[in-house]
């Protein structure tokens, strides 16, 4: 996927390189400031039996495994850096939008599914969740993660 320009500020998806590439981004960017927008459920209520559920749950477990590898560097990273044991650096203060209750109940073939209310609907979410995090989260920016990289990935 080639990066899209914004008033100056190039946006890409990560997910088809490294799900998402965050390192790139941390060498290249000022901002401390990661803000992941998680579309992928990490847990499922339900286990996998049918073989297209199997393999659907495989797809998820293999794309959010370089996540899971970046989280555990970023933290290793910011507890060095917190513990003085790296001179220079900064922390990586990461941010998470997601709606793991409402994506993690759809079937698997949702992700096959281009029908428009569908997609609509999926939008809709996305703004509440974006909104909602916003509402909550904005002053953490420059300031604090919003999560606990511990608790949710490690």
């Amino acid at each position: 996927m080639h990066a899209v320009e914004i008033d100056g500020e190039r946006y890409w998806d990560g997910g088809f390189i490294g799900n998402p590439a965050l390192f790139p981004v941390i060498y290249e960017c000022e901002s401390r400031d990661i803000i992941l927008v998680h579309l992928t459920p990490i847990d499922r209520p339900d286990f996998p039996i049918t073989a297209n559920s199997i393999l659907s749950r495989m797809q998820e477990v293999s794309f959010n495994s370089s996540l899971m590898r970046e989280m555990r560097a970023v933290a290793f990273v910011n507890k060095l850096i917190s513990e003085g044991n790296i001179a220079e650096g900064k922390l990586i203060l990461v941010h998470v939008i997601e709606a793991d209750d409402i994506i993690s109940t759809l079937s698997n073939s949702s992700k096959m599914n281009g029908d428009w209310d569908f997609l609509l609907y999926l939008h809709d979410i996305g703004r509440k969740r974006a909104d909602t995090w916003v509402a909550s989260k904005f002053d953490c920016l420059g300031v604090e993660s919003s999560i606990d990289l511990q608790t949710k990935y490690l």
